[in-house]
């Protein structure tokens, strides 16, 4: 299970995220974090849940290739999922395995709202958090160009740690932080 807790964050990130929520709570919309730090052998359920097992399989045979035998461990290990897609980002490759992202939901009387259109008081709750996020410093999910994702923000623009990093030193990096 993902962390939900706002300390599991980089240090970088953990007051913008307070603020965000305090910011958004204050314009009256309540969301409640669902997942900030996640190892990456749930990123790896995940990623797994909506593939074939031939994309799996060119997936870790990628990844061997990359020099990257923890996270192709991690794709291996965590066995057959079934789900709807969630995300395009394999083990390591989501800046949540780094402490960096963090995922809320809108609740609305009691109950989540995933829908990022309906208004409440003339407010979205997903709209308003990626405004507000933004005007932090904060990359909002919301506002991509594609496969938009309302619930989530990041510390970094890179859309990717590969962005950043070889693929080599993002398996190193989780290998050492998640056991390898």
């Amino acid at each position: 299970m993902p962390s939900r807790k706002i300390s599991d964050l980089v240090t970088e990130l953990r007051a913008p995220a307070t603020t965000l929520i305090e910011r958004c709570a204050a314009k009256g919309v309540e969301l409640r974090v669902s997942a900030t730090l996640r190892d990456p052998f749930e990123q790896a359920r995940l990623w797994r849940q909506s593939r074939t097992i031939e994309d799996i399989k060119a997936k870790i045979k990628e990844l061997r290739l990359a020099d990257a035998p923890f996270l192709a461990h991690c794709l291996e290990s965590v066995g057959p999922q079934s789900g709807r897609d969630v995300t395009g980002a394999p083990p390591g490759f989501s800046w949540h395995q780094w402490g960096e992202a963090m995922d809320v939901f809108w609740v609305v009387d009691g109950s989540a709202e995933w829908s990022t259109t309906r208004k409440v008081n003339g407010v979205n709750g997903y709209q308003l958090y990626a405004a507000e996020a933004v005007k932090l410093g904060l990359d909002a999910g919301g506002l991509w160009k594609s496969r938009k994702d309302w619930p989530h923000v990041q510390r970094r623009d890179a859309s990717s740690p590969a962005k950043v990093f070889s693929v080599a030193q993002i398996d190193r990096a989780m290998a050492k932080r998640f056991g390898g």
